[in-house]
């Protein structure tokens, strides 16, 4: 271990390492920020992990948290590699995976650096911090900030609302324990990270995603409103909203929904788990089982199932009855039961807010267009996940096979830029439904209570074809950019070719730069733009040509 990138923590003394993929940063990775949850620990607020003496190794990344295998999780390894391919609905994964990794530049710096909080996306059902398009090292170097990236509880993991489990103590009884990771994430930033040379008085909380949505809860928890000394002083929230239904347009999609709907949830969760362990033999059954039970015994028989046990409860059962999605709870205390009225009422944690979406959000989704006959009425690809994979991992973009467009779209849906029926005009319109309403409702909510919010729209569609047309510029393929991160992750080898690097590595630099700006004052407007970044209503247009960055406002 290199003595010299020993810090310390609160906890014990960590070790890092010379970053190995970009020069000039520093990086500790898998340093536990609370225990194992675990045992007892497992459906309660985090706890402080046990202390250590001795120079603990921080040079790898811990354990992705436990979670069913999707294309946009780990393989075997807990990291992207080809097994992905084989691990699809297949449990991976740990428990015990609490961690964050911490990258700062080498550099010396006369004041402490800002400090930028990553949350990865996932639908809250998948992801980990390994991701190699998450790697914070680029970031770091660039904006010349402290960048952390967190692992959080996914899935009933992270979000179960279950009579049995409840406490008396507000937090664990919220359900809302993946949120409650991210605060106690946070609270080890705000202890320790000056000891890696950041400025606990500069977070700066990004997330993308579910990764947003989760912090957009923060923004109106009750909890972490209360605090006296805040825990974050901007916000980044990428593709995401904290919309209920009473909100937003009729006919949108809520990204909250009532608690009620989550108690069923945690109630089918225990019913279908003594089904499915042959505890019951049917639904009745089931019923008069726990029944006759307390609600001690329920929990230590829920707390007894291995995570395999659950996550197969939940692929095999829940999921058929539209019971497997998991997002914040409204539980009143962690999160409101309202948080667009709460931003309203001023009841917020009142932060600088940078938004951004891309201009194709659900291109990353054309399965659902099936759920209703205004989007088409059936699905918009062609392929299911094992079948995107393989097409896509170790596709060879300078020398492509041979790849149509009518090999992943349906014959519906084309030609793509068709008026109402095309594809372009299909997603168009579930987006507008979707991630445009709650970015709305949002964005605006926060602008009648502050000016400093700004939003920009990600509109690169330079890849090599037919993906321009597939993909465009869909749901998180803004994120290489923002990272600068253009290596092997499950989408550059069908975006990022010779013929594209020039237009996308300056658009690249201009949005990191305006990320570092707003990390650093709460103001994204860096000079690298070359024009003014107006707040919303008003949207900054990120985009490039195959040699430069092109930037408008819309």
């Amino acid at each position: 271990m290199n003595t010299g990138l020993q810090r310390p923590t609160a906890f014990g003394p960590v070790v890092g390492a010379e970053d190995a993929s970009v020069g000039g940063v520093h990086s500790w990775k898998g340093i536990p920020y609370a225990a194992a949850p675990v045992g007892q620990r497992r459906w309660r607020a985090p706890e402080d992990p046990p202390a250590w003496t001795q120079p603990r190794a921080a040079t790898s990344f811990a354990n992705a948290c436990v979670q069913t295998g999707r294309l946009y999780g780990p393989g075997l390894n807990n990291r992207y590699d080809a097994t992905i391919g084989s691990t699809l609905g297949q449990t991976l994964g740990s428990e015990d995976c609490l961690y964050l990794n911490i990258w700062a530049p080498t550099a010396s710096a006369s004041t402490p650096r800002p400090v930028i909080v990553w949350v990865h996306g996932g639908s809250n059902i998948t992801g980990y911090t390994a991701d190699p398009v998450y790697d914070g090292a680029a970031l770091a170097r660039a904006t010349g900030s402290v960048v952390v990236s967190v692992a959080y509880r996914l899935g009933v993991f992270g979000f179960l609302d279950l009579a049995p489990l409840k406490t008396g103590e507000a937090a664990t009884d919220s359900g809302n324990f993946a949120l409650l990771d991210i605060v106690k994430s946070l609270e080890f930033v705000q202890h320790n990270i000056g000891g890696f040379g950041g400025d606990p008085c500069r977070v700066a909380l990004m997330g993308e995603s579910a990764g947003a949505v989760n912090v957009y809860a923060l923004l109106t928890s009750p909890m972490v409103v209360s605090r006296p000394t805040p825990l974050f002083h901007r916000l980044v929230a990428l593709s995401g909203g904290i919309s209920s239904a009473a909100t937003l347009p009729p006919g949108s999609f809520a990204t909250i929904l009532p608690r009620s709907v989550w108690a069923t949830r945690g109630n089918a969760l225990l019913t279908h788990s003594l089904l499915a362990d042959g505890v019951a033999a049917d639904r009745p059954a089931a019923e008069a089982h726990i029944a006759s039970r307390t609600p001690q015994q329920l929990a230590a028989y829920l707390r007894g199932l291995s995570p395999d046990a659950i996550l197969t409860t939940v692929l095999r059962r829940l999921a058929p009855l539209g019971l497997s999605a998991a997002n914040p709870i409204p539980d009143g205390y962690v999160v409101p039961a309202d948080p667009i009225a709460a931003i309203r009422a001023g009841r917020y944690v009142k932060v600088p807010v940078l938004a951004g979406n891309t201009r194709d959000e659900s291109k990353l989704f054309p399965a659902l267009l099936a759920t209703r006959p205004a989007f088409g009425g059936t699905s918009g690809r062609l392929l299911d996940d094992a079948a995107v994979f393989k097409r896509v991992h170790g596709y060879q973009p300078d020398a492509p096979p041979a790849s149509r467009i009518e090999d992943w779209v349906p014959a519906q849906y084309l030609p793509v830029d068709a008026p109402t029926t095309g594809l372009n005009a299909r997603i168009a319109e579930l987006d507008r439904n979707w991630f445009f309403a709650f970015r709305d409702d949002v964005l605006n909510a926060l602008k009648s209570r502050q000016p400093d919010v700004w939003h920009y729209r990600f509109d690169w569609d330079e890849l090599p074809p037919p993906f321009d047309k597939v993909y465009g510029a869909a749901h998180s393929f803004d994120l290489p950019f923002i990272f600068g991160n253009f290596g092997t992750s499950l989408y550059s080898s069908i975006s990022f070719n010779r013929a594209n690097k020039a237009g996308r590595l300056d658009l690249s630099a201009k949005m990191i730069q305006s990320i570092g700006s707003f990390a650093q004052d709460g103001d994204p407007n860096s000079p690298s733009l070359g024009s003014a970044w107006p707040a919303w209503p008003r949207s900054l247009v990120f985009d490039s040509s195959l040699e430069a960055a092109r930037l408008g406002v819309e």
